[in-house]
């Protein structure tokens, strides 16, 4: 849990409050392949990806549709499901093995109640994902998939080299073949 102490020791965390959230966590490995929730059953957890690459998707027609692709030291959660306790309508899985720093629904709300800053933490979480959210529906209406390709290029190019080309053409709204013209055009 090396890189979830770094992330709060960033943000300012430490001496005891640090040890009280951390003791919030638990470490969990994935396999490749394993879910972290599936579409249909209630998220229980909120993850801090200590390593790995954890893939968020939909079934539409039969066919896998990619929403969002989440690496280490960035959250993972179906949040939809993990605040409203409800089914979750999307399944996020690892792509690759990975290792997940783990805090249930009841421990965070507990660490929020007791700790201000950890209170203060989770509600700027929680804006960040409401954003992107809000973002990547906007662009998904508004820009065409080479718009869509050059503003991921600009604003998330670590994403570029850990997400598999099938699933960036799948998030994109594209297909693998298009994409590679896209890219080509791009360069």
């Amino acid at each position: 849990m090396e890189k979830l102490k770094k992330y709060f020791q960033i943000i300012g965390f430490s001496g005891e409050v640090l040890d009280k959230v951390l003791n919030g966590f638990s470490l969990k490995t994935y396999a490749k392949n394993d879910f972290f929730v599936e579409e249909g059953k209630t998220s229980k957890y909120l993850g801090f990806i200590e390593s790995g690459v954890f893939q968020y998707f939909v079934l539409k027609d039969g066919e896998e549709r990619t929403t969002y692709v989440s690496i280490e030291n960035t959250f993972v959660s179906s949040v939809l499901s993990f605040i409203s306790q409800a089914p979750a309508r999307e399944s996020v899985r690892a792509l690759t093995e990975g290792q997940v720093c783990l805090i249930s629904r009841e421990t965070l709300k507990a660490l929020t109640n007791e700790i201000p800053a950890f209170k203060d933490f989770y509600i700027g979480l929680l804006e960040s994902a409401v954003c992107g959210i809000d973002s990547s529906r906007h662009d998904l209406i508004v820009l065409n998939a080479e718009q869509r390709y050059g503003k991921l290029l600009r604003e998330e190019p670590h994403l570029l080299q850990h997400i598999p080309l099938q699933h960036l053409a799948s998030m994109l709204g594209v297909t693998p073949r298009h994409l590679s013209r896209i890219r080509n055009n791009i360069r």
